[in-house]
């Protein structure tokens, strides 16, 4: 009797055992698919973001003649798939060093297919780097989703070597890096995103606790960073006299009272015309302020909703 009961007991937990197995793979698959969904949105806010200076938004092209508010959507959609492979690899290798080379080749991927979706257009490059980093850190670890945590392991990633990463880029923001001494979104992310954890996210709460409506609040978070950034973007394109009126336009706003203010909104209207007049745009500031938007959105994902459901909705 007791021989006859042994082989349907052990069929049984076999069957459980894959059961497990399957729930974990479908609530890693959810997750991952979440946190893309999250830096999809966060890409999109940032391109819609109204009226920002010198950048894409609903208004135009800002100082760009080869890119529009539409390609930057279809831009962040064609990242999707990367961004979720990056998160599914944060959840499945354990061993920094390997995840670090995976995420690096995924993210080549990522470019190579957005230069394919805009025409050979950089519109996400930095956004590529800066996101893939902070959704796989934030898959790394689902009982820690604060901001600096999440911060923290990305830096961590990206202070590790990548083998297989270009020596030589030749893109415009390693040139500036270069030309200029500064270190550009590489050292932004090693350094684990100071701009975003001091500077934008800071200045969101502090928007918003004044009354500031959301998009006066992330037009204020994205013109501290302004102040403050050394942005390869302007860098590039307009040198340092391009980058220093960004700063002290910048800070002219924010010493206004921010956008919320009719002072400040004057402000803000001579920074973009003089921008628009040189013919430069905060890239690089835009990416973090995704970031920020970015790591807020990580902070509210429903991860035990996940493991009960497998899955969210965007």
């Amino acid at each position: 009797m007791v021989r006859w009961l042994v082989q349907p007991a052990r069929q049984i937990q076999e069957l459980v055992m894959n059961a497990l197995l399957l729930l974990e793979k479908t609530t890693q698959a959810g997750t991952a698919r979440s946190l893309a969904d999250a830096a999809v949105t966060a890409l999109v806010d940032e391109a819609t973001l109204t009226p920002k200076p010198g950048l894409v938004d609903l208004r135009g092209n800002g100082a760009h003649d080869d890119l529009n508010w539409l390609l930057m959507c279809h831009s962040a959609h064609t990242l999707h798939p990367y961004f979720e492979a990056m998160a599914q690899a944060g959840q499945e290798l354990p061993d920094a060093q390997a995840l670090r080379e995976r995420i690096g080749a995924l993210g080549r991927d990522a470019e190579r297919a957005m230069m394919r979706a805009t025409g050979g257009v950089n519109t996400h490059r930095g956004a590529i780097w800066a996101l893939g980093l902070l959704v796989t850190a934030a898959a790394q670890d689902h009982e820690d989703r604060s901001a600096q945590g999440v911060a923290a392991r990305a830096g961590a990633l990206a202070r590790l070597p990548d083998p297989h990463r270009p020596a030589v880029t030749g893109n415009k923001g390693a040139l500036a890096c270069l030309q200029h001494g500064v270190g550009g979104a590489k050292a932004q992310a090693m350094h684990g995103f100071p701009h975003v954890l001091d500077v934008a996210l800071p200045m969101l709460q502090a928007s918003r606790g004044r009354g500031a409506t959301e998009d006066e609040a992330r037009l204020d978070a994205l013109l501290a960073v302004m102040a403050q950034l050394d942005d390869t973007c302007l860098l590039a394109r307009g040198g340092q006299d391009a980058l220093q009126a960004t700063q002290q336009g910048a800070q002219r706003v924010l010493a206004a009272g921010g956008v919320a203010t009719g002072e400040g909104r004057h402000a803000l209207r001579r920074l973009d015309d003089d921008l628009l007049a040189r013919r430069v745009s905060p890239g690089g500031a835009a990416d973090l302020l995704a970031a920020a938007l970015l790591l807020e959105q990580v902070a509210n994902i429903n991860f035990d909703a996940e493991r009960e459901h497998g899955t969210t909705a965007i």
